[in-house]
């Protein structure tokens, strides 16, 4: 039979298939050759067994899923305070991979307008498609839910933000438990503990992940993380050097524009933090 992973917990992949979903191990061979199903993977599958695990168009590390057409990446836009740099690590990390991201700051009801206005002004003037909603008041989830049509869609963000809560009002029949954000720390606390793929209707999926509260970029070159802050491509060109960084180099057109307004400050100070992170990172 053929299927799709919607689920993997302690070596047993549950396997979507018509109406049904299976319970599955997989096959020795697929250790020894060093391969790992994952969430999202179609494969072959008989009497409790994934024979074959079809070609991948993408397969993602942090998430660990496959098959993706979309990112959604939900942050609150209070309770908990919305961590820009997080927001901006993740970006990086699904620029790098090739991965569109929709961005959604939740709980707009519990926020003045000018403080969602100014949320989405920044990552829209970076050209993502952003989204100010409340799962809570059923408010823009519409036009979230016509963007999901047809794709699958990986839902990230930290915990505490409503993701289970955005799934449960999608998908009705994925109980999901939901948490509550700690008076403490202003945290949320982790209700999903494992990747899980939520069927929506035809060709249409959700894959939950686990709430991250941090993100640390790997395998990636200081002097290429100007490629994936897409807002840095228009003024690049006008930088007095080809190899320009955007960080200590004179007559830079990014500096310029950041200077100027028309690149946002905050997501410039991210960046050179993130730089300066790569670049130490090279030393020990």
């Amino acid at each position: 039979m053929h299927g799709k992973i919607v689920k993997g917990i302690a070596g047993f992949y549950y396997v979507h298939a018509g109406e049904q979903v299976y319970e599955c191990k997989a096959r020795g061979l697929f250790r020894k050759d060093g391969i790992k199903p994952l969430v999202g993977d179609n494969v072959l599958f008989d009497e409790g067994l994934i024979t074959d695990i079809d070609d991948r168009k993408n397969s993602l590390i942090r998430p660990a899923v496959a098959n993706v057409d979309q990112a959604l990446v939900i942050f609150a836009s209070m309770s908990p305070e919305p961590n820009l740099n997080l927001l901006d690590r993740f970006l990086v990390m699904m620029e790098t991979q090739d991965v569109p991201v929709i961005i959604c700051f939740n709980k707009n009801d519990l926020v003045d307008e000018t403080v969602t206005e100014n949320l989405t002004k920044i990552y829209k003037k970076a050209g993502y498609k952003v989204l100010s909603v409340s799962v809570k008041k059923n408010e823009g989830i519409d036009e979230l839910k016509s963007l999901l049509a047809g794709k699958t869609t990986v839902l990230a963000g930290p915990s505490g933000v409503g993701k289970s809560s955005f799934i449960n009002l999608v998908v009705p029949s994925a109980g999901m438990e939901t948490g509550s954000v700690s008076e403490k720390i202003k945290r949320g606390k982790h209700t999903t503990r494992h990747s899980e793929l939520f069927y929506v209707c035809e060709d249409t999926y959700i894959m939950d992940t686990p709430g991250f509260s941090s993100l640390y970029i790997e395998e990636l070159d200081e002097k290429d993380l100007k490629d994936y802050f897409p807002e840095f491509k228009p003024y690049e060109d006008s930088c007095r050097f080809l190899s320009c960084v955007h960080i200590g180099e004179r007559d830079c057109a990014v500096k310029d524009a950041v200077e100027t307004g028309q690149i946002e400050p905050s997501r410039y100070e991210n960046y050179k933090l993130i730089y300066e992170e790569l670049k130490n990172r090279k030393k020990y």
